[in-house]
C-alpha cells in the first residue's frame, strides 16, 4: 500500500488528472497556495478528484499560483465501504461537525432525513459538500461521499433498498453489546444505512415504522444519551471496527 504523505498540503479538483495535464486554479485556490500556505511557482503539493487518484502537481504561476501542471501519480484511487450515513439534520455549526466527522470515519454517502423532531428544515447541500471536501483535503481522503437532498423519512424508508442493513440507532432501546449484536449481521451485510435521529428522539410513529423495516437492527449506543453528533461518531466507529474497512473488508 503506498504510503501517504502528512507534510504535503492536498487540494480537491473537478478535473481530470494524468501525467502532463495543466488544471488552472480557482481564485480562492489561488489565494490559499499563495497567501495561506506561501507557496509559489515551483512548488509541489497533492491534489485528487475522487476519480483518478492522488498525483503530485507543480504550481505554476509569475505573480501568484493561477495554475497546476500534474507530474506523477501517489496513490490509485481507493473505494469507499458501502456506509451511508442518514441523519436528522442540525444547525450550523454541529451539522458542520457531524458532516466532516462522517467523511474522516469513511462514510460513502450522506443522506439527511426529516422526522417529526427534526429541528432544522432547510439544509445547504453546497455548504455540506464544501465540509465533505475540506475533511477529504485534510484527511489524505480519495474518495468523495456523495451529498444527497434531505428526504421526509416515510419517503427516505419507501425508497431504499430493502436488502441494505439498516442499523437504527434508538436511544430507547434496551441497553447490550452493540459489538456483539453487529457481529450477528456480518456475514449477511450487503451495504449498511446508519440512521441517527435528531436531538428530541424518534417520535413513537416513527420507531414502529422502522422497526417494521426488513433488515433492521436496533442499536443502542451505551447506558448515557448522546448529542446527535456524537452519536454518529460513535455508530460509525462501531460500523466500521465490526462491519466496514476497519476490519479489513469493505462492507
Amino acid at each position: 500500500m503506498p504510503q501517504m504523505d502528512f507534510s504535503a498540503p492536498r487540494l480537491f479538483v473537478e478535473a481530470a488528472l494524468a501525467p502532463g495535464e495543466i488544471v488552472a486554479l480557482e481564485r480562492n485556490q489561488s489565494n490559499y497556495l499563495g497567501n495561506v500556505l506561501r507557496l509559489a511557482a515551483g512548488d509541489a503539493i497533492l491534489v485528487f478528484n475522487g476519480r483518478d487518484g492522488e498525483w503530485r502537481a507543480e504550481i505554476g504561476g509569475r505573480k501568484r499560483p493561477d495554475s497546476l501542471t500534474i507530474v506523477a501519480q501517489t496513490r490509485p484511487q481507493d473505494r469507499l465501504p458501502d456506509i451511508a450515513f442518514v441523519f436528522a439534520p442540525l444547525k450550523h455549526a454541529r451539522l458542520d461537525y457531524m458532516v466532516q466527522k462522517a467523511v474522516e470515519m469513511g462514510a460513502s454517502s450522506l443522506q439527511p432525513v426529516l422526522t417529526r423532531f427534526t429541528q432544522v428544515s432547510r439544509v445547504n447541500g453546497e455548504r455540506m459538500r464544501a465540509n465533505v471536501i475540506e475533511a477529504a483535503e485534510q484527511c489524505g481522503i480519495l474518495s468523495l461521499a456523495e451529498v444527497a437532498e434531505p428526504l421526509n423519512l416515510d419517503r427516505y424508508l419507501g425508497q431504499r433498498d430493502a436488502s441494505r442493513l439498516l442499523v437504527f440507532c434508538d436511544e430507547a432501546a434496551d441497553v447490550a453489546d452493540p459489538v456483539q449484536a453487529l457481529c450477528g449481521e456480518q456475514a449477511a451485510s450487503r451495504g449498511i444505512d446508519i440512521l441517527i435521529g435528531p436531538e428530541g428522539g424518534f417520535a413513537e410513529e416513527e420507531r414502529a415504522i422502522l422497526l417494521r423495516q426488513q433488515r433492521t437492527l436496533r442499536l443502542s449506543l451505551g447506558p448515557r444519551v448522546l448529542r446527535a453528533d456524537t452519536a454518529g461518531v460513535a455508530a460509525l466507529a462501531l460500523v466500521q471496527a465490526v462491519l466496514g474497512d476497519w476490519a479489513g473488508s469493505g462492507a
